[in-house]
């Protein structure tokens, strides 16, 4: 009995330890944590949005605080801190990796906010590596407790590239491009491939983070060595605008270039003077302004062209002010200014100023179209409210000013093609303020003015066309103007009729309006235009056709007689002979 008993109770004991060992299974954490859409999520909500990296820092701190207090994981008290570390044991649930993770961001943090500081304080840019250290030592940390067993393929992929990112970034600051360009490559692979494995709602903000990472990547190529890589950094720069620690290098990278190329620069020639520069800063805004044009092609899109002109005209300006102070000192250019002559330096100062007047209507064109795409009702641009006309008249008026500036240089007028371009300018930017007056007044239900207006505008726009017929490439600008004066014969059909439609007068007075001189609304009687004529066909076979002999016929006609004959004889006055 007590065999069979020990036996049963053996038993027992089999089944029971394997049910214990499968509750186990059953029971075993897996832990989850999107590292990248979480601090994604925590940077736009807490500062980062606007660049304020202290901002962000002290969220971090704080949220690491309430970390460790809701864990009871506090690290000694408030006279003595003691480090406790996070070991693989203790990783019970997801909180144990927001630990590091956020250690990791609040050192960066700190040491970005130390490189916007680093511009004028030299010293903090080592105390700056000293966080980049801290921060690539927590996201290795965050890396080594993702590889338990208690964490997901998913979040292992996401701690490995965090990490290699973070220890390219110290790599990138501290000028090892070798290095960085490895760890790069690394994150960047590390989430191309988890883009690819995730649905498509999920995949953006991994897309982004790559190509966060590439002009990284070209960067330390063209540091290595890779000459090729020059260029596409340039055009990374237009196109993405480049924040941050990249940022400030990709600038720094264009303005060396710039230095270089602008060497070769010695003379310009303007108005059939050439003249020489000497100055740096008017060497480096002319080659800016020679590759303009590669730049605007390049910008993807409204406002990265309108950054393009904005940069154009700053560096103008300073170009310009270097010129007047040189201008003050030089005795030779006073000299010559007594004599009723121009120096070169006069000479030069003159064709910047041209420069600058062309740039500024160029933005303004800009914007002018920009508007008109938002000048309807309900046809917002990004969000903003739909345009007025006034805002266009604003914009001409400005225009307008400008294209008198430049018909008031030195030489201008001496360039016959020249001045016969800025009249023509002129006229057509009239042609568009009148337009638009013309509508403002419309909008309003000021009829007669608005007609008037348009009549202004017909006028002005003719004018425009008729001297834009004799220039060269000006196939656009006629195109453009014939499309104007078309709106505006529309806009001031539509104005006429409803000034006739709104007169306070009686049904018998509005005919009389409408049959007065003054209220053609149309041109009557309509003029002639040639149609197709009804073609004339001649039968000139007639003359050549012998027809058949009828006598037979007639024969017979005569032999007829009787009662129906002699009626027919009284009433028509014949008979047969």
């Amino acid at each position: 009995m007590a065999a069979e008993k020990n036996q049963t109770s053996g038993d027992q004991n089999s089944d029971v330890l394997p049910q214990e060992g499968t509750e186990d299974e059953q029971n075993k954490v897996v832990l989850t944590l999107e590292i990248l859409q979480t601090i994604k999520d925590a940077q736009q909500t807490h500062g980062l949005r606007h660049g304020d990296y202290q901002r962000y820092r002290g969220y971090c701190a704080r949220r690491l605080r309430r970390l460790r207090k809701g864990l009871h994981f506090t690290c000694g008290n408030r006279h003595k801190f003691q480090r406790k570390p996070i070991t693989e044991e203790l990783l019970s649930e997801q909180r144990f990796l927001l630990m590091p993770l956020m250690e990791a961001e609040r050192a960066w943090s700190y040491a970005m906010q130390l490189k916007q500081e680093a511009n004028t304080e030299h010293r903090k840019q080592f105390h700056m590596v000293s966080r980049m250290k801290k921060a690539a030592g927590h996201a290795a940390t965050l890396a080594r407790l993702c590889d338990s067993d208690k964490v997901d393929a998913r979040t292992k992929l996401e701690a490995q590239a965090y990490s290699a990112w973070m220890q390219g970034s110290l790599e990138f600051e501290v000028q090892l491009w070798e290095a960085a360009l490895n760890h790069f490559n690394e994150a960047k692979t590390i989430y191309e491939k988890l883009s690819s494995a995730l649905p498509e709602d999920a995949r953006m903000v991994y897309d982004l983070r790559v190509e966060d990472i590439k002009p990284s990547i070209r960067y330390c190529a063209y540091n290595i060595g890779d000459q090729s890589a020059m260029e596409d950094l340039l055009q990374m720069r237009v196109k993405s605008g480049a924040q941050g620690m990249l940022g400030d290098k990709l600038d720094e990278l264009v303005a060396q270039t710039r230095e270089k190329q602008a060497a070769t620069i010695s003379e310009v020639t303007w108005q059939g003077r050439t003249v020489s520069v000497k100055q740096e800063q008017v060497r480096l805004f002319l080659l800016s302004y020679q590759e303009s044009s590669t730049d605007l092609q390049a910008a993807p899109d409204t406002n990265s062209k309108l950054e393009v002109y904005e940069k154009l005209l700053m560096d103008c300006k300073d170009a310009m002010q270097v010129l007047r102070g040189e201008l003050r000192e030089d005795p030779s250019a006073r000299a010559a200014q007594a004599e009723g002559k121009t120096s070169q330096l006069a000479h030069l100062l003159t064709y910047l100023t041209y420069i600058r007047n062309t740039i500024t209507i160029q933005r303004n064109l800009l914007m002018a179209d920009t508007v008109k795409a938002s000048l309807s009702p309900g046809a917002a641009v990004d969000g903003r409210r739909a345009a007025k006309p006034q805002d266009l008249v604003r914009l001409y008026d400005i225009i307008l000013q400008n294209v008198e500036e430049l018909r008031q240089l030195p030489g201008i007028q001496d360039d016959a093609t020249m001045a016969q371009n800025l009249e023509a300018q002129s006229d057509a930017c009239k042609a568009y303020r009148s337009f638009y007056i013309a509508k403002s007044y419309a909008v309003s239900q000021k009829w007669k003015e608005a007609v008037a207006l348009y009549d202004q505008a017909l006028v002005q726009g003719k004018t425009a066309l008729g001297l834009y017929a004799s220039l060269p490439d000006s196939a656009d600008r006629i195109a453009e103007l014939e499309g104007l004066v078309a709106e505006v014969h529309a806009n001031k059909s539509s104005s006429h009729a409803s000034c006739i439609l709104d007169s306070p007068t009686s049904p018998d007075e509005q005919d009389l309006t409408l049959n007065d001189t003054g209220a053609n609304m149309v041109t009557f009687p309509p003029n002639f235009q040639p149609i197709p004529c009804k073609p004339l066909f001649f039968d000139l076979a007639l003359n050549h056709v012998e027809f058949p002999s009828l006598q037979d016929r007639l024969a017979e006609q005569k032999k007829g007689g009787g009662i129906a004959n002699m009626v027919k004889g009284w009433f028509w006055g014949g008979g047969n002979k």
